[in-house]
């Protein structure tokens, strides 16, 4: 069974320059919501950007949040507020639903 449903799997997909990973791009005048599947292992280097929300549908992620290191699994939710450095470990068969409060996080992908 696919993660996500038809509906999301018809949003225009995310241009997201991580290897393995398939995203989906919900777009709004004010933030985006990206619906994220990985298909391999990816290390996510420190950095910054506006707020962050997102809960685990599938698998695990590993996030270094202000220097406080968790893990993340099906069915918990992470918030990193706007400014905050971070880092992780996403692993192979991850999946999430994120909300950035942010409109142009991401581009769409060009086919």
């Amino acid at each position: 069974m696919a993660t996500f449903p038809e509906p999301i799997l018809k949003l225009p997909e995310a241009d997201i320059p991580l290897k393995g990973i398939k995203a989906y791009l919900s777009q709004s005048e004010t933030h985006q919501i990206i619906f994220m599947e990985f298909s391999e292992d990816v290390e996510l280097p420190e950095h910054s950007h506006e707020g962050q929300w997102g809960i685990v549908l599938e698998g695990k992620i590993e996030l270094t949040i202000d220097g406080v290191k968790k893990t993340f699994v099906k069915g918990d939710r992470y918030f990193i507020p706007e400014g905050v450095r971070h880092s992780g470990k996403i692993y192979a068969g991850y999946a999430d639903m994120t909300y950035f409060d942010q409109k142009s996080r991401y581009k769409i992908k060009e086919r």
